[in-house]
């Protein structure tokens, strides 16, 4: 378990829980402070309770504490001073034992944030740094192709001009040669710089951003480890003065025990002969503090969703609350929220998104045994008529052909999304393609933006299909009649930005740098159609290459 491998891009995150760390650590400094406010109050109110009920020297009042009972008041009096002592001494430890040194912790900790954050932005800057190097060198090498280009265009205009000098020939051939040596170097400094920037994106996420987010790691942890020492601290300091508080409470409870009723009873009877009866009992004075409530969940801090950090618990994905944060008021109600679950967390979302996958592979499993039930009760139709008329079943059978589309659409836009959270895109095989009549019309936004993302998580392309997608097709005349048409016309050049391996059926194998024919576009699915030349084509995914589209292509085909 270490932040800088499982929150590798959770730089902000991350900022945010440690400055809420730092606070809850000031709020906990805060509430030791205001108990040491509390005690040093109590002892002083306890001090003047006991000064204030003292007898007075000299008054009639002593001749009153002699009854045992009044004596033990006296006693209760005298150690109630001391029981207030000993709230003081909790005051005083509690200052310097925790207070002071938490104080004192929480500047070295902000320091030390301080110094990690700086480190980590000043390591973002950098690859920012390089990765604009590498914009700049990929638009100077795409400027100068595109010059090149031009430059071949014109000479070879100049050339078939029989009206132009031979000088000028030659001339527009240097310029021609020059730019195409342009464009070789810009070719090589690119090639360059991406490897550079490769080298130093590999470094940046698994060396530079690991050490710092796992020093950070460790700083967290002590602060977590900080926070529990003292909350012991401060049990441990009231611990410490419970037997000189129960010496007091011993000897306030022998005064009690010492009191003779009977003595005083006879006293009184001596003293005021006048009949009268004792007088009752003295109604009870509340001197008690009342007890302050507890911080309702309504005046903490806020956690994340209100903008602040909240840790990530197996990622922040958010099960476990911590202390001291309000907890999180999602209003996750069956049936409410976005249609692809955005509004839950990572995995949670992936549960919904595959649970809402299998749910639509049911109901497609269901329609097709339906329409597999109809087809065999048309087949019998047509073998035995007088049992009923085939074309009877015909617009059932249409209506279940129909929902089955639909639920396919469905299946593959959640598949999409799925794909989004999981870093994977189905692979569906050329077959299935050509067999999905709305193949070119279906809106499969969410599937190309996942395809397209060139920067997830893991830097890969899954091909493995879906099985439950996977649409099972016999062979039929159409397929070879597809093979036998017109090689289709090239729209446009494109590079292989990565290496293909084309394993699935309607796939090419393509390696890195390799310059090929655009025959087809996307059209929205996240593949791309290509050709090597008169025998090898085939599709790969869009986010694979980088597609130069010729406007003005008319169906000439031309190889390298």
């Amino acid at each position: 378990m270490s932040w800088g491998t499982e929150l590798w891009d959770q730089f902000d995150n991350l900022e945010k829980h440690t400055q809420w760390g730092i606070d809850v650590l000031e709020k906990y400094i805060k509430f030791v402070k205001e108990r040491t406010e509390i005690e040093l109050s109590y002892a002083k109110q306890l001090r003047n309770l006991s000064k204030k009920y003292q007898p007075k020297k000299n008054s009639k009042e002593e001749e009153e504490y002699r009854y045992t009972s009044t004596k033990a008041f006296l006693a209760t009096l005298n150690e109630m001073n001391d029981y207030a002592g000993q709230h003081e001494v909790i005051s005083e430890n509690m200052t310097s034992l925790i207070t002071g040194e938490l104080t004192r912790y929480v500047q070295e900790l902000k320091q030390e944030r301080k110094s990690h954050f700086h480190d980590g932005r000043k390591a973002q800057q950098h690859i920012e740094t390089c990765w604009k190097q590498l914009e700049a060198s990929k638009r100077r090498f795409e400027r100068d192709c595109k010059e090149a280009d031009r430059a071949q265009q014109y000479f070879e205009k100049m050339d078939a001009d029989i009206n132009v000098t031979k000088a000028d020939v030659e001339k527009a051939r240097q310029q021609a040669q020059l730019r195409h040596q342009m464009a070789e170097d810009s070719k090589a400094e690119y090639c360059s710089t991406l490897q550079k920037f490769n080298s130093e994106q590999h470094d940046h996420y698994y060396t530079h951003i690991p050490n710092i987010f796992q020093k950070i790691q460790e700083m967290e942890e002590r602060r977590i480890v900080r926070i529990g020492e003292s909350m012991k601290t401060f049990a441990d300091v009231d611990r410490q003065v419970i037997p000189i508080i129960g010496k007091c409470l011993d000897e306030i409870t022998k005064a009690a025990e010492s009191i003779d009723h009977k003595n005083d009873s006879q006293m009184v009877i001596e003293a005021f002969k006048s009949g009268f009866e004792p007088p009752g009992d003295v109604d009870f004075e509340d001197f008690t503090q009342p007890m302050k409530r507890t911080v309702s969940e309504s005046s903490l801090s806020n956690s994340r969703g209100d903008g602040k950090s909240e840790p990530k618990f197996g990622g922040k994905s958010k099960g476990k609350l911590w202390p001291f944060i309000k907890k999180n008021k999602l209003s996750l109600k069956l049936g409410a929220g976005p249609e692809d679950f955005s509004n839950l967390p990572p995995e949670q979302r992936r549960k919904k998104l595959q649970q809402k996958v299998d749910e639509l592979n049911k109901d497609i499993q269901k329609e097709m045994d339906q329409r597999d039930a109809l087809t065999k009760m048309k087949d019998v139709y047509i073998k035995n008529p007088q049992m009923g008329d085939p074309a009877s079943v015909d617009h059932r059978l249409a209506e279940l052909g129909q929902n089955i589309e639909k639920l396919r659409l469905e299946v593959q836009k959640f598949e999409g999304w799925l794909a989004e959270v999981e870093g994977r895109l189905p692979m569906r095989t050329e077959q299935a393609r050509r067999q999905s009549g709305l193949y070119e019309a279906q809106n499969t936004s969410a599937v190309n933006s996942c395809a397209q993302d060139r920067e997830s998580p893991d830097g890969s392309y899954t091909e493995e299909q879906s099985q439950e997608t996977e649409m099972k097709v016999p062979a039929t005349d159409f397929d070879d009649e597809f093979d036998d048409e017109e090689p289709l016309p090239t729209i446009g050049t494109c590079k292989a930005l990565y290496t293909f391996e084309g394993q699935n059926e309607g796939t090419i194998s393509v390696a890195e740098g390799e310059m090929l024919y655009v025959i087809e576009e996307d059209k929205g699915d996240g593949w791309t159609r290509i050709r090597r030349n008169e025998d090898e084509e085939g599709y790969v995914p869009t986010s694979y290459v980088e597609v130069y589209l010729d406007k003005n292509a008319k169906g000439a085909m031309t190889y390298i």
